[in-house]
């Protein structure tokens, strides 16, 4: 506009801090007994299992997972980053069966008339699990993902290793998950208890 330039020192609005929405082991559980599909139930137990985002498990490849090194590439994942993620040894079985059943051809979960899966449909696939289950909290299939992390948490495992599994580039990223989990907290009493 043909001025100077100036600068104001304006204070910037304070942006709302969330936790993690995650849900318990039990919860967990209960998803899972919930789900009869074979595609559904497999769907659902890798995405809690490895810690996946919802883009990542519709574009997971057939020749992505190596089950003879137990571990899946996530190719070109958030941020354009390939990472590794652990197959869970559990799942294995469930997988075999799942390909011999379904035989998918280059994704890995397709679509009825082939092709990938599309995201509202898992999101579909989470909202039912949840109200068959009987689980009222407001978590989207992403809480399957926090859940990983803040159980993974729960049960010692080094934040670092989490930071690597999920693929966080920036270490405080991961660190939202101890605010969220807060294991030592939970055994604090309070001092109304001791009256």
């Amino acid at each position: 506009m043909g001025r100077d330039k100036f600068f104001i020192d304006l204070p910037r609005p304070k942006m709302p801090s969330q936790l993690p929405k995650h849900i318990s082991v039990r919860d967990v559980k209960k998803l899972f007994d919930a789900v009869s599909n074979p595609k559904h139930s497999l769907m659902l137990k890798l995405c809690y299992g490895m810690g996946l985002r919802v883009s990542e498990i519709v574009n997971l490849k057939v020749t992505d997972i190596d089950s003879g090194n137990m571990q899946v590439l996530l190719e070109q994942a958030k941020g354009k980053k390939d990472r590794y993620v652990n197959l869970p040894e559990s799942i294995l079985d469930e997988l075999r069966s799942y390909y011999k059943e379904y035989k998918p051809k280059k994704y890995l979960f397709e679509g009825q008339n082939g092709g990938q899966y599309s995201i509202r449909s898992v999101q579909n696939v989470f909202k039912t699990a949840m109200n068959k289950a009987k689980i009222n909290k407001d978590v989207g299939i992403h809480g399957l993902r926090h859940s990983f992390a803040a159980h993974l948490l729960e049960n010692g495992t080094d934040i670092s290793y989490i930071q690597s599994l999920l693929g966080h580039s920036n270490i405080k990223t991961t660190l939202r998950y101890t605010k969220a989990v807060q294991k030592n907290v939970k055994h604090v009493k309070s001092p109304l208890d001791y009256l």
